[in-house]
């Protein structure tokens, strides 16, 4: 597979810019410079220290080999390959407080309410995970998100011509080139080539490595057509978040809570945080329990179906 330069946005793009190349390609890379306060030694430090206790089994909430997609067990015997609930009121405090940091800091958020053109008191608390060097070489299958691959072509059409209403980014803590995408598929269904490879094809037809650099994000539409290639000999270290939009309502409220955050989003503690962002993320988790209140049943849903 040929490996291809992803071209990525000075901290000066305009806006209109940022949205053009999401638009165009599913996805947009922003340089370290964008997010001069985030602290990549804290952040270190804190993956560090959290992914020690995934291995051991001392924290249950993981991503375990060789299973891909939700709901894992707590048992790391096999391996893990990511880390669960970065934000959970149990992660030790300075760490929880150098991932809540990052999580709602300002110039992070903003860049999310410019791409999902979301006002910022619309804003709501989602998912935080990290994804970590896995203790066997592991890939995920082609998939998008919130599409089925049992999905049919017009089902694809009418499912992408909707807002997503959130914002997914990985933030690379170390030189992370794990993310495969197909650009451009983010707006169409599949095509016939990619409905007839196989799960884990390894030359998908116009694919591209995502190469981050330590300390940059891509930002990327989550039903873009993706997956995931991990080295075991390959340190990693990546920030997966999201960020959602009170337009989201019942159904993006439940697309989140299928991961448990609902068990914990109540106990969340961001004392620490300094006064305009302890409150901005209090809102966030505030909207994010009112969407919870209605919307109903909460069950996992398989990409594997």
């Amino acid at each position: 597979m040929a490996t291809l330069t992803v071209p990525t946005s000075s901290s000066s793009t305009p806006n209109s810019d940022l949205l053009t190349s999401l638009a165009r390609d599913g996805f947009v890379i922003l340089p370290s410079t964008q997010f001069p306060s985030l602290d990549l030694a804290a952040l270190r430090a804190a993956a560090a220290q959290v992914t020690t206790l995934a291995r051991s089994g001392a924290w249950p909430h993981i991503r375990t080999l060789p299973k891909q997609f939700p709901p894992w067990t707590s048992d790391s015997t096999a391996g893990i390959w990511g880390v669960q609930h970065l934000l959970h009121p149990s992660i030790p405090s300075t760490s929880r407080l150098a991932f809540a940091s990052s999580y709602f800091n300002a110039a992070l958020l903003d860049t999310v309410a410019q791409l999902i053109e979301c006002p910022a008191d619309e804003l709501v608390m989602e998912l935080y995970n990290l994804l970590v060097r896995p203790d066997a070489d592991f890939a995920l299958r082609w998939h998008r998100d919130d599409i089925p691959a049992t999905a049919t072509p017009e089902e694809e059409t009418a499912r992408l011509g909707k807002p997503a209403w959130h914002a997914q980014w990985n933030l690379a803590l170390y030189d992370d080139a794990s993310l495969i995408v197909v650009p451009g598929s983010h707006k169409r269904a599949r095509t016939a080539a990619e409905r007839a490879a196989g799960p884990f094809e390894s030359d998908m037809p116009g694919q591209m490595v995502v190469k981050l650099k330590s300390g940059e994000v891509v930002f990327y539409d989550n039903n873009i057509l993706h997956r995931g290639v991990y080295d075991s000999r390959v340190e990693r270290m990546t920030l997966h978040g999201s960020v959602g939009c009170v337009k989201g309502g019942g159904a993006r409220a439940r697309n989140v809570l299928q991961h448990g955050v609902g068990e914990w989003v109540g106990r969340c503690d961001f004392e620490g945080l300094e006064d305009r962002m302890r409150e901005m993320a209090e809102r966030m988790r505030e909207r994010l329990v009112e969407m919870g209140k209605v919307s109903g049943d909460v069950g996992f849903y398989s990409k594997e179906e």
